[in-house]
């Protein structure tokens, strides 16, 4: 049985197909003619990358109801995907010689594959924050660090004082308190290997065979609030690329637009 969210992709996919179909008949007809078929190109692939750059306007609206924002994400992929084949039937090349053309060319190369990132982002990045078990907001990492390293200085503060050794403080000092700073291993983390669980590991859960008995349930407590902060940091990192990835595709497609626009101003300016 076909799913809701497959049937919205079938439909956006059928009017892909449709709407490519009519372009080709009627280029076909127009280049018979001896038209000019980059005027109907044009137009449609100018009202393509302006439904595109809706999409961002639909997720600042969420709560005008402009439809589902799945439906706005189906139709941004295959839109985005027949733009492509728009372009190069529109241009004619892979790539132009003019400066001027080479820029927008550029822009439009470059807001395609960071869509196509931002596309396997998206598709992976949620479920892997999931997978963490622990929720935080972007903006409240480093607060949440902070306490943490706050609860942690108090806790060995508390355990030289309960014990009388400065074995774990000594070890706090001299290794741990480095992971403790900022977020760590974000390269890791982002590619999914456990760099930050093994460091915990040899670094924290290693020093165990070395303290007194009276100092475990404070180096199980460190051991605890670390692998809190492992959390942290996976949200950091993999948040932060999401991050990452907006601030590279919409400068991108904003300045596609602005070129395109200014672009179609100026044949319409050398056509009169």
């Amino acid at each position: 049985m076909v799913s809701g969210r497959m049937r919205v992709y079938l439909l956006c996919w059928l009017l892909a197909a449709v709407t490519l179909g009519i372009v080709v008949l009627q280029y076909i007809r127009i280049d018979n003619a001896l038209g000019d078929t980059s005027l109907l190109t044009g137009y449609v692939l100018y009202a393509s990358l302006v439904f595109l750059a809706l999409f961002n306007l639909r997720k600042r609206l969420s709560m005008v109801p402009l439809g589902r924002a799945s439906t706005w994400f189906a139709l941004h992929i295959v839109i985005g995907l027949l733009s492509v084949v728009l372009f190069w039937l529109h241009t004619g090349t892979f790539w132009a010689l003019g400066l001027y053309e080479q820029v927008l060319m550029l822009l439009f190369y470059g807001a395609c594959l960071t869509g196509i990132i931002g596309y396997a982002i998206q598709r992976i990045i949620p479920a892997r924050l999931i997978q963490t078990e622990y929720e935080v907001l972007f903006e409240r990492i480093p607060g949440e660090i902070a306490e943490i390293r706050a609860e942690v200085e108090s806790l060995i503060l508390r355990c030289t004082d309960v014990s009388g050794a400065d074995t774990l403080a000594r070890h706090y000092t001299e290794t741990a308190d480095w992971y403790f700073r900022q977020p760590r291993f974000l390269l890791s983390h982002v590619f999914g290997t456990q760099a930050g669980e093994h460091w915990l590991h040899q670094n924290i859960g290693i020093v165990r065979r070395y303290l007194r008995d009276s100092e475990l349930p404070y180096l199980d407590r460190l051991y605890e609030l670390g692998q809190r902060k492992n959390r942290i940091d996976q949200h950091y990192a993999l948040q932060g690329l999401m991050k990452i990835w907006l601030l590279a595709h919409l400068p991108l497609s904003t300045g596609l637009i602005t070129l395109a626009t200014w672009h179609l101003i100026i044949v319409h300016v050398y056509a009169l």
